[in-house]
């Protein structure tokens, strides 16, 4: 039977079930349907032969394809991630190692400084270097109407989302030779924010801002930095954001009619990677459904 290319009816549309998670990090075994990180669809052509990764969220969701389609590609990769989220950990490492390449895996909150400076020592240490580095941790909660909000979830969001990438560039660029390759998780948010998602909106937009400051700096140094800008794409955090009917219409606002799937924004992630975007650097890609940042 010939695959399904028709890009609006390839992965399920909305409606979806009523699936909130309380509280995060969401879980993907609970998540109905399951999201695909090309578990079964991703084939790799060698495009990353030998390189060594370190995947922040390379448990579940985006940052699990991205661990997939590495290791199919050549790469061993380290992930990073939230103790509770063992479990999503064990599969990534088993679908990493599955393809032939090494899984190293790294449980701490990167909100600890100390967390963030034993994820690139233990990256480099367990992998002996490291090439690429991504970016992608984050956490976001639907918030109320007038900025009603705690300083703690404020601090929350952005030392996850901002504070982290900061302390874990730091400790990767004395490693990171001429030919490496930073990628930053940015979002559509940073350019088209949704009021419930206010906090986190800003940090995106942040993001922006660093990967596009950052590259201007490495680029001296032979070191490349971009960003991938995903629209509503079908992750545990989802469920965990705290939505209701939103979460049961997610991704039906796009062209396309329906969110995306964690392994259609990885190839977004090997692209840069690898010696294809050489001379690319200092840009946010978007992968959106057919949404305009």
């Amino acid at each position: 039977m010939s695959p399904n290319l028709d890009p609006r009816t390839k992965h399920p549309r909305p409606p979806f079930p009523e699936q909130r998670q309380d509280g995060q990090p969401g879980l993907t075994g609970r998540m109905r349907p399951v999201p695909d990180h090309g578990e079964e669809e991703y084939r790799g052509n060698a495009r990353l032969e030998g390189l060594r990764a370190l995947v922040t969220g390379g448990d579940s969701g985006i940052g699990r394809a991205v661990a997939i389609a590495y290791a199919r590609e050549g790469a061993d990769v380290a992930i990073s991630y939230l103790p509770e989220e063992q479990t999503d950990a064990d599969e990534t490492r088993r679908l990493v190692e599955e393809a032939g390449r090494r899984c190293v895996q790294l449980p701490g909150d990167l909100r600890d400084e100390s967390v963030c400076v034993a994820a690139v020592a233990g990256a480099v240490d367990e992998l002996g270097g490291l090439e690429v580095l991504v970016l992608n941790a984050g956490t976001q909660y639907e918030r109320r109407p007038d900025v009603d909000i705690t300083r703690e979830q404020i601090m929350e969001v952005f030392e996850t989302n901002l504070v982290a990438p900061l302390l874990l560039m730091r400790e990767a660029a004395p490693h990171l030779r001429p030919g490496a390759s930073v990628i930053v998780t940015a979002s559509i948010q940073g350019f088209s924010p949704s009021p419930d998602l206010l906090d986190y909106a800003m940090t995106k937009f942040a993001l922006v801002g660093f990967t596009r400051a950052l590259a201007d700096e490495q680029g001296r140094r032979g070191v490349r930095v971009n960003a991938v800008a995903p629209g509503p794409i079908w992750t545990p955090l989802i469920p965990a954001t705290g939505w209701d009917e939103k979460q049961e219409q997610f991704g039906g606002d796009t062209p396309l009619g329906r969110p995306g799937q964690p392994v259609e924004v990885a190839g977004a992630y090997v692209y840069l990677a690898s010696e294809d975007a050489s001379y690319v650097s200092g840009i946010v890609l978007p992968v959106t459904g057919g949404k305009h940042l």
